[in-house]
């Protein structure tokens, strides 16, 4: 009995539907536990080096200052979740987030990705669709939201560099979200501020990244 090769345009739609097959059920499965946010939900930060302290201390990086800031500012305070990792994308964080939020059942989610996603030229399209369902995942369980975009060197080209822009400010319009267009603002022109590699922030640079977050991460706590 002979049988004929599978198409590979099956074969990814078989991906696909498995793919989202999965997304809806653990969907479902936050829906079942109930998990709407509330006043003193964790705040929990999906980002990639930028936000998990990359070569320098995890204390002195900006997630750990955002947590001393709450601190001072209430008590109690809400916890800040950090599930950050360097060299994430936006589809690894995508994969993870579902486990996350039935975990940590977050107030509000900050999504800082993209960065990696740049680096490797990966399409612009891509990243757009990774971050809408991680937005979407995200309000599901109750969550607010909020987006950091992020941006490219200059050799990425002007084409690539204004499509890979635009998709933080599209999402942000569609899904009506708070946006800090690029973290480093303020930063990452100052060479003083960034470590050798010219791509990540040192230890003295980080209270101007948090006050960045803090300027449109402050409205949006209870």
């Amino acid at each position: 009995m002979s049988h004929r090769p599978v198409p590979m345009t099956a074969l990814r739609w078989r991906k696909g539907g498995i793919a989202r097959c999965l997304r809806v059920f653990l969907l479902l499965l936050l829906s079942l536990c109930g998990l709407p946010a509330f006043a003193g939900g964790p705040l929990l930060v999906v980002g990639d080096s930028l936000s998990a302290a990359h070569n320098i201390a995890q204390h002195e990086g900006w997630v750990a200052l955002l947590q001393d800031r709450l601190n001072a500012r209430s008590a109690p305070a809400s916890a800040v979740i950090n599930a950050s990792i360097s060299g994430e994308t936006s589809a690894g964080a995508l994969a993870r987030l579902p486990e996350l939020l039935v975990r940590h059942r977050p107030a509000i989610v900050v999504i800082e990705l993209g960065g990696n996603d740049g680096l490797r030229g990966l399409p612009p399209a891509e990243l757009s669709a990774n971050l809408d369902a991680m937005i979407r995942m995200s309000r599901e369980a109750g969550a607010k939201v909020l987006l950091i975009g992020t941006e490219l060197p200059p050799n990425y080209g002007r084409a690539y560099r204004d499509r890979f822009r635009a998709v933080y400010a599209d999402l942000a319009q569609r899904h009506a979200l708070a946006l800090l267009p690029f973290l480093l603002d303020g930063v990452a022109l100052r060479p003083e501020l960034m470590q050798d590699d010219g791509l990540h922030p040192t230890a003295a640079a980080q209270p101007r990244v948090l006050d960045n977050v803090w300027s449109v991460l402050q409205p949006m706590l209870p």
